[in-house]
């Protein structure tokens, strides 16, 4: 978000970034597919099959495509200002937001009077706070 953007809608109110339960999920995943990997290649050194090697292989990959998807979603936060809000890189103030949809398995959906639209994912923490703020700011 654009300095310039982020003076026009006042201070921070508050930021909510991912929820904690699923950041501790991806890092269970990361630390089991971690272990297997390391027991499958102990496993191959002693044994000397390419199987072993090819589940080693598998849950490297599992691994470090958790932990990207990990990093990203540690990047995914709403901010909350005085004037507005902001979800990567959708901003809006308070005037400008035509609707809001709470969905218990989508998230939040947010509509500009522009049309332009953004969906917070249910990933986000608080996200029940954040669709009763935004309400509460609407006509």
């Amino acid at each position: 978000m654009t300095p310039s953007k982020q003076k026009d809608l006042g201070s921070v109110v508050s930021v909510h970034g991912t929820s904690g339960v699923f950041l501790q999920r991806a890092a269970i995943v990361t630390i089991l597919s971690f272990f297997f990997f390391m027991a499958m290649l102990v496993v191959f050194y002693v044994r000397q099959q390419v199987i072993y090697f090819v589940l080693s292989t598998a849950f490297l990959i599992v691994y470090i495509f958790t932990l990207i998807g990990w990093v990203m979603q540690r990047r995914n936060t709403v901010s909350i200002y005085e004037n507005g809000i902001g979800h990567r890189s959708f901003v809006a103030a308070w005037d400008e937001i035509q609707s809001v949809k709470a969905d218990p398995k989508a998230g939040i959906t947010i509509v500009k009077t522009n049309g332009d639209s953004v969906t917070i994912p249910k990933t986000i923490a608080d996200v029940d706070q954040i669709a009763l703020i935004i309400k509460n700011h609407l006509p």
